[in-house]
């Protein structure tokens, strides 16, 4: 009986560790898929919109933009070099995994943005009598781009790396970071360009930029949590430890109207998640009690990091505490 546990067991592992293996093959493909049509929407928003009209723009793109403007010298040329300084730059705080994910989103964006150029007609303008409309649909393809290659885990570079390297230590908006940076580089567009209503426009477009950024953003990283009633709880547990690879816990419940004692699963998952568990549990016990809602923040092992506005050392808490003891009625 033993040895025939023990080769159960040895299954469970083997199988818990190749679904693993696999789920995390598919998020690396997914990531630079995601990564890859962010970048070519941004090509389509850049080379379309927002040059041909002089709308300046900022980070290492805007300043590539003005560059190009004032010297005639190729927009992506100036952005993949800028870009290959910081990004060494980045490498200590940021690492090789989001690192590696950057070049190659701007390596696409560099490749994609010269290849567009080669097929577009120099003479196309589109939207050229509606700066307004022009800007909008712009802002909101460089937006889309922006926030759906930094929940992939890469950027198209420039303020993107610097919003992640301040957002990986303090709860900061990243639109806002790419905002507070960029507003100096279409300030500057001026001693190109000579004229403020496009600088202005240029404001504007940093406002839709930075609202597409954290609605995408936000919107890719909401979780949702269950919890599940099931006489199978043990069984569902392990397949959402070993097969979903997400944590779960048990709690002790009691039904009202059976006066049975029960256990209740919680377990908090990514969105995208929700529906592979579903399925686990439909396949243990097609009965099972689920209740599902969306949670508005996650944070700890498995997703986002918590992160404070101002560090507070162990030893000022344990201070302020000793300063305000509890005192008992």
């Amino acid at each position: 009986m033993s040895i025939c546990m023990f080769f159960v067991i040895l299954h469970n592992k083997n199988y818990a560790m190749e679904a693993r293996k696999k789920e995390s093959i598919y998020r690396a493909i997914r990531d630079y898929l995601i990564i890859t049509i962010a970048m070519l929407i941004g090509v389509v928003g850049l080379n379309l919109f927002l040059l041909p009209n002089h709308i300046p723009m900022g980070g290492i793109m805007g300043v590539a933009s003005i560059i190009y403007w004032g010297t005639g010298i190729p927009v992506q040329n100036t952005y993949f070099i800028l870009n290959a300084i910081l990004i060494v730059m980045a490498l200590k705080v940021l690492g090789w995994r989001f690192c590696a994910k950057t070049i190659y989103g701007v390596v696409i964006f560099t490749v994609g943005s010269s290849i567009f150029q080669s097929l577009m007609d120099p003479q196309l303008h589109l939207l050229a009598d509606q700066k307004f409309m022009a800007c909008l649909v712009g802002g909101v393809f460089m937006g889309i781009s922006v926030g759906l290659g930094l929940s992939a885990g890469g950027s198209t570079g420039g303020s993107d790396v610097i919003a992640a390297m301040v957002h990986k230590y303090r709860d900061v908006s990243l639109g806002h970071i790419i905002l507070f940076c960029d507003l100096t580089i279409i300030t500057s567009s001026y001693v190109v360009l000579r004229d403020w209503e496009k600088v202005l426009y240029g404001y504007v477009l940093l406002f839709i930029i930075s609202y597409c950024v954290d609605h995408v953003v936000n919107s890719l990283r909401q979780s949702v949590q269950f919890f599940i009633i099931s006489d199978k709880y043990q069984e569902i547990g392990e397949a959402i430890n070993k097969i979903a690879d997400r944590g779960c816990s048990t709690l002790n419940g009691n039904g009202f109207w059976s006066k049975k004692d029960i256990k209740v699963i919680f377990c908090i998952a990514k969105r995208s998640e929700s529906r592979f568990i579903f399925d686990l549990i439909d396949e243990i016990d097609p009965n099972a009690f689920v209740a599902q809602s969306a949670v508005i923040g996650v944070y700890g092992q498995g997703f986002d990091r918590v992160k404070g506005r101002k560090k507070i050392s162990l030893d000022e808490i344990n201070e302020k505490l000793n300063k305000n003891p509890q005192t008992s009625k």
